[in-house]
C-alpha cells in the first residue's frame, strides 16, 4: 500500500525550493492520484541541457519507498543514458541501487546530475554513446538543438504560436490549454484542435 502522507511530504519538501534546485513534482495532469507524478528538472548550467526544462513521468509502485519509483522522460533528450526513443533511463538509484532513504527530489536531483555528467560506457542509448564517445562535439551540438527543440518554452515562443493558431480560427482559451498540454509543440497543438 503506498505510504501517502510519506509521498505528500516529500511534494512538500521537493517543491519548497524548486527556484534554487531546478527540480519539482506535480500531480500528474491534475488528478489526485498520487502514485501517478510529474516531474520536472531544470537543464543543469554550462550542459548542453542548459535552459530547457524536462518533464519526467513518475510512477509510484504499491511498494514505495521500499520499491523506486518509475522514471522516463517525456521530453525527448539526446543523452547516452536516456533512450531517444522512449525516455527509458538508466540510472543505478531507479534500480538496484534504489534505498528506502532516498526521496523522489533526491531522484530528481540525481537525474540533473546525470544530465551535466553521462556515462557512456554504461548507456541506454547505444548510438547516441558512441557519437559521444567519437565526435564529442557533435554529440554537443546535437544535444544543444534537442533542448532548444523540444525542451525550451519560452513565453514569447508561446504568444506567437498562441497568436498563430488564434488566427487560423481556434478560441484563444483552447489553443493555450492545448499548447499547454503538448508542452508548446505548435504541431502537436495544431493536430489536436483539428482533430478535436
Amino acid at each position: 500500500m503506498l505510504d501517502v502522507s510519506r509521498v505528500q511530504k516529500e511534494l512538500v519538501e521537493c517543491n519548497r525550493d524548486k527556484q534554487i534546485s531546478g527540480v519539482s513534482i506535480l500531480l500528474h495532469d491534475g488528478s489526485h492520484d498520487l502514485s501517478h507524478l510529474t516531474g520536472s528538472i531544470s537543464g543543469p548550467v554550462s550542459s548542453p541541457y542548459e535552459g530547457g526544462t524536462f518533464t519526467i513521468d513518475i510512477r509510484l509502485p504499491s511498494g514505495y519507498p521500499f520499491e523506486p519509483p518509475k522514471m522516463q522522460f517525456v521530453t525527448k533528450v539526446w543523452h547516452p543514458n536516456i533512450s531517444s526513443q522512449n525516455g527509458a533511463i538508466c540510472l543505478d538509484i531507479l534500480k538496484d541501487q534504489w534505498s528506502p532513504a532516498l526521496t523522489l527530489k533526491t531522484a530528481l536531483l540525481s537525474l540533473q546530475a546525470l544530465l551535466s555528467a553521462p556515462a557512456p560506457d554504461d548507456p541506454q542509448d547505444a548510438v547516441v554513446a558512441q557519437q559521444y564517445l567519437r565526435d564529442y562535439p557533435k554529440f554537443v551540438s546535437t544535444a544543444r538543438h534537442w533542448t532548444e527543440a523540444f525542451a525550451k518554452i519560452t513565453s514569447l515562443g508561446i504568444e506567437e504560436k498562441v497568436q498563430r493558431l488564434v488566427e487560423m480560427g481556434f478560441p484563444e482559451d483552447l489553443v493555450r490549454s492545448t499548447l499547454k498540454s503538448v508542452n508548446g509543440d505548435e504541431n502537436l497543438a495544431l493536430e489536436k484542435l483539428c482533430s478535436g
